[in-house]
């Protein structure tokens, strides 16, 4: 199963690793480096990574987190680990109360460990930067330095979007890192990891910069390196040949859970900005407008005359938010904002989240075949509320006949539209053929085909009898609070 892993490690996956063999691949690697390197002398110009290391080295740490346990709770272990043997391993997962039921014996609260990762020193004075998810929920921090010093430390802000944290010691005079240019990588340079794989501390990995700006779905674009990462390395710095820290370690794509050949991490010109934020105020302010978005297809692109697939398809618009107010109607498409072209749909989230709240700014949007630019005030980011999946109210069926898209269509009447905050439209009866096999459904309704706006049944009835055999059709459709678009294939006459 392939998926996108988090690297913190946990102290049970750590007893795994040794199980599989992780150190005997280790050292079959070191073995055979020697060889590698007598067969090709200076001549063919590799790196030395020494003075890199003995350099940034220092400036790296261990990350311990531990939560405190009850112990009239009985055995615990945390989620973590839980899913890390239920994914990977096929590990039965223990029982949380004794058997037999009931409660451990009551006693007295202790510290069990959760996980362990890798972070490095962000200033003299104390400040450490790591990963949001190495941290999360731990109730105790432990920081250990190359020297062997031990700090608990103080969390002081997490931002779960971007997977940043930053934590706290009371230490002074500490080796802090030297912060590079994430904008200035190359793809194809040198970078170094520096981290606690399987709870190795300090150990060095290299690679190449694999690619930049690389979409996972998240909030950030990684930058993706062929740079051994594995479950500890979380929060361990991303260092260029000049000894900067360019980017964070964050993740692996794995079919397995441990490293196959590429990670990825955070750039360090947004984890800086989101650190002096977390520094400041313990957490970040970040612009929105309230809009849920998706991507657009290449198809779809082609249907609706957008001409390539690009922009952010607006599904939703929050009541009374910025986007609402501004004038954005589910189905617009962004395509510029603050005059920064929207390439994909996570660049919206990106761009819009960098701009001060309050700030009024233009918008521009496809709508129904044409652009339109829209003035919109961006609001400060809230804790995610999710909209209510209204679905609306069914009209009683009528005799409409049906489609050669396959659908039946009624007319909604005042109370309806109301209800569903659209102005027109029609309530989708019953469903057959191939608009059934393209995913649209019975209490869906149908706001504009192909950028034309639906105003009655008999107009929809018409307009879908008027379709070329075998060409798709955009259908905009209103489900619950959310809209998309949903491709479908007329059939032809007689089929």
């Amino acid at each position: 199963m392939e998926s996108f892993v988090d690297t913190r490690f946990t102290a049970v996956a750590f007893a795994i690793a040794l199980g599989l063999g992780t150190f005997a691949t280790i050292n079959a690697t070191a073995a055979a480096a020697p060889v590698a390197a007598a067969n090709c002398p200076g001549a063919c110009g590799l790196p030395d990574f020494t003075g890199l290391v003995e350099k940034v080295g220092p400036s790296v740490v261990n990350i311990r987190t531990f939560k405190r346990i009850s112990a009239d709770q009985g055995p615990q272990m945390d989620d973590q680990t839980r899913e890390f043997l239920r994914r990977f391993f096929g590990v039965p997962v223990p029982p949380t109360t004794p058997p037999g039921g009931g409660s451990a014996p009551r006693g007295e609260d202790e510290e069990k460990p959760t996980g362990v990762g890798s972070g490095f020193i962000l200033s003299a004075d104390g400040y450490v930067m790591t990963n949001a998810h190495v941290v999360d929920g731990a109730d105790e921090i432990m920081v250990t330095l190359t020297d062997k010093r031990e700090f608990k430390a103080k969390l002081i802000g997490a931002d779960k979007r971007t997977d940043i944290a930053v934590v706290k010691i009371d230490a002074k005079n500490l080796p802090a890192v030297n912060i590079g240019d994430s904008k200035k990588i190359k793809v194809g340079e040198w970078v170094v990891a520096i981290g606690s794989p399987f709870g190795l501390e300090n150990t060095v990995t290299a690679g190449i910069v694999s690619a930049k700006g690389r979409d996972t779905g998240d909030y950030t674009p990684f930058i993706q390196t062929d740079v051994a990462v594995n479950p500890g390395n979380s929060g361990g710095p991303l260092i260029n040949m000049q000894g900067q820290v360019i980017g964070i370690n964050s993740q692996i794509y794995s079919r397995t859970g441990g490293f196959m050949g590429i990670s990825f991490a955070i750039p360090i010109d947004e984890a800086i900005r989101v650190a002096d934020q977390l520094k400041a105020t313990g957490y970040v302010v970040r612009g929105k407008i309230g809009v849920a978005i998706d991507s657009v297809s290449r198809e779809l692109a082609e249907s609706i005359g957008l001409g390539k697939p690009m922009g952010a398809l607006v599904r939703s618009v929050e009541a009374g938010g910025a986007a609402d107010k501004a004038g954005v109607q589910a189905g617009d498409i962004v395509t510029k904002f603050d005059g920064k072209t929207i390439e994909r749909a996570t660049d919206l989230p990106r761009i819009v989240g960098e701009i001060k709240p309050g700030t009024r700014v233009p918008m521009q949007v496809f709508r129904r075949g044409t652009e339109r630019t829209l003035q919109v005030s961006v609001s400060e980011w809230a804790k995610d509320t999710k909209a209510a999946s209204e679905k609306p109210k069914h009209a009683h069926k009528s005799g409409a006949e049906k489609s050669p898209i396959g659908v039946a269509a009624v007319d909604l009447n005042d109370t309806q539209k109301k209800e569903l905050g659209v102005k027109s439209g029609v309530l989708v009866e019953a469903v057959q053929g191939p608009a059934g096999r393209d995913g649209l459904r019975v209490g869906d309704v149908v706001t504009t085909m192909n950028n034309v706006e639906i105003t009655s049944a008999k107009q929809f009835k018409d307009l879908a009898a008027a379709l070329p055999t075998g060409k798709p059709v955009a259908l905009l459709v209103r489900r619950g609070d959310a809209a998309q678009f949903i491709l479908v294939r007329p059939k032809a006459t007689g089929e």
